[in-house]
């Protein structure tokens, strides 16, 4: 009994069934293309046999005419069964794509470092197959048994070579596959690993330039392109030598084949028509097994596709439907929360318990690797937890609806990341807004005057991951971003770790325009002089919760007789 799918898997089993449709109505189409192959054989065996020996002009023309209009509906035939895998290719894309888009996200926050953006390569390559000539080969594999059957009506001898060589060609096919599809499998997974480092070392230019680190990282990175390039030349060595001895046997068949319908005609068992009827017969028979040899990268490489799809889905799990939950005012409930970073063993968050009002500003301190930045990416539902809870009005993070909840979260990372496009589209956070909130939402973060200084203002491109900008720039611009939509819950870290005076006094005074429009705002630091803006100072170390409650009872104790070095 076949076991159910499980729900992430569904998303490509609903793309892979969405065409199956026009997956059926090409094979439909490929009964009658492969009828209407047999249009040459009958017209070669019409003219050796009737023309030439009555010398009949119209009977020549009246064949001609036939098979031209029969080679004309072919040619649309074949057209039109190529527009319905194209398109029916254009459809699993629209299917797949964007659940896949989803699934490499969630992949990313539990597994990173995974390498999970290969899966939308990985669509092209399934897609590429479904339009390809590797389909339309398979759709014309069924009915090779009809050519063959049609050998044999012309004589025995031809359908036994038919046979002969239908089956050589499939044995060598397997054999390509035993030899290959482990070679194939190691070089594609080293392909993987070097593109996936090249990315990364590439993403770093600054810091290979400034430091001489090019030519190590460089070393590494030809070492796995290199063993890529191995076990590619070492598959297409095999297989190539496999494919050079496919097209020898099926060369050597339609020689074969003439030879033998040449001995039986001069034996007067068959006529000179139905010998080259037969080789062209014969030739049609194996040509979809040949296209399928030929296309048998292709059909791994999907296959490989397929099967790394699901293993990203399975990794990413399925998104579950969640009820709509009002807008939050802010409440924060934290109960006995363990949480590590996704994958490991070792709990950073040790059985933290604390909780804040709506409109409250809570400031996390502690020493490095503390586990503050871990807090705020669990507070997001970016890391998963291992137990406890965290409730937001009351709601576990879990009931929330990701998309849903991200309306009303600012978030400002220690390391900002921005991306490619506008000063104005980052602040909206791409969405299709007025211009208006854009600039109020920038000068509460106070950079309003900032970007007007930038060369096109709001329609600056600031270029991948904000290269265009200081780091001070994207610091602030950032914070717009996370202040954008006033939401209920502002988490940032580090907020102020690149500003100057003058950015930390506009971070203070959007802070306290937050408190007054009842914001609740987690704030991670390691500057006194910003825990002014403080209701609530929660102290970490290695992970577990020294001291929580109001600042200056907080500060008091821990700043006392035995005062806690506070740092990033």
């Amino acid at each position: 009994m076949a076991r159910p799918l499980s729900k992430s898997r569904q998303v490509l089993a609903n793309g892979l069934g969405a065409i199956r449709p026009a997956i059926l109505s090409a094979i439909f189409f490929s009964f009658f293309i492969n009828l209407l192959v047999f249009v040459s054989p009958l017209y070669m065996l019409q003219i050796y046999d009737r023309v030439l020996a009555s010398r009949n002009e119209t009977t020549l023309v009246v064949l001609t005419i036939i098979a031209a209009f029969l080679l004309f509906i072919y040619a649309i035939l074949e057209t039109l069964r190529s527009r319905i895998l194209v398109r029916a290719g254009i459809l699993f894309d629209e299917r797949i794509a964007t659940p896949i888009f989803d699934a490499i996200h969630r992949a990313n926050l539990r597994n990173p470092g995974g390498g999970h953006h290969q899966g939308l390569r990985d669509i092209d390559s399934v897609r590429e197959f479904l339009t390809g000539a590797g389909l339309i080969a398979l759709c014309d594999l069924p009915w090779v048994p009809i050519f063959v059957f049609a050998c044999f009506l012309l004589h025995p001898w031809f359908g036994y070579i038919a046979i002969v060589g239908a089956v050589g060609i499939l044995a060598l096919t397997l054999i390509n596959e035993k030899t290959t599809s482990n070679i194939l499998g190691m070089a594609s997974t080293s392909a993987i690993q070097a593109n996936n480092q090249a990315q990364s070392v590439l993403r770093n230019g600054e810091v290979l330039h400034a430091m001489g680190m090019l030519e190590a990282l460089r070393s590494l990175w030809v070492t796995r392109h290199q063993s890529t390039l191995s076990w590619q030349a070492m598959a297409s060595d095999r297989a190539g030598l496999l494919v050079a001895f496919t097209k020898f046997f099926r060369m050597f068949l339609q020689t074969a084949i003439l030879g033998v319908g040449a001995y039986l005609a001069i034996h007067g068992v068959v006529s000179a028509g139905a010998m080259i009827a037969a080789s062209i017969i014969i030739g049609r028979a194996l040509a979809p097994i040949e296209l399928v040899v030929g296309n048998w990268k292709g059909l791994v490489n999907a296959r490989g596709a397929k099967a790394r799809l699901e293993k990203l889905l399975d990794i990413a799990g399925a998104e579950e439907d969640r009820i709509p939950l009002p807008r939050p005012e802010g409440r924060l409930e934290v109960e006995n929360l363990v949480a590590g970073a996704p994958g490991g063993n070792k709990p950073i968050l040790k059985g933290l318990t604390f909780a804040i009002e709506p409109g409250e500003t809570l400031c996390v301190v502690g020493p490095s690797a503390a586990g503050k930045s871990s807090l705020v990416r669990v507070l997001t539902g970016i890391w998963p937890k291992a137990n406890g809870t965290v409730r937001l009005d009351g709601a576990e993070l879990s009931h929330w609806d990701p998309q849903a909840l991200g309306q009303f979260v600012g978030y400002l990372p220690q390391d900002v990341e921005l991306f490619a496009g506008s000063v104005a589209e980052n602040i909206s956070r791409f969405r299709d807004v007025e211009a208006d909130e854009i600039i109020a939402v920038a000068k509460l973060a106070g950079c309003h005057d900032l970007i007007q200084g930038l060369a096109e203002g709001y329609n600056t491109q600031i270029g991948e991951g904000g290269a265009a900008l200081s780091g001070g720039q994207r610091q602030r611009i950032a914070l717009a971003r996370a202040l954008f939509g006033n939401p209920a819950l502002v988490i940032l870290d580090e907020p102020n770790s690149n500003l100057d005076s003058a950015g930390e006094e506009a971070l203070l005074r959007a802070i306290q325009e937050l408190k007054a429009r009842g914001t609740t705002v987690i704030l991670v630091t390691h500057k006194v002089n910003i825990l002014t803006a403080a209701d609530k100072v929660l102290v970490l170390t290695q992970g577990a919760l020294q001291a929580f409650g109001p600042r200056e009872k907080v500060l008091g104790k821990v700043m006392g007789p035995q005062p806690v070095a506070i740092a990033g």
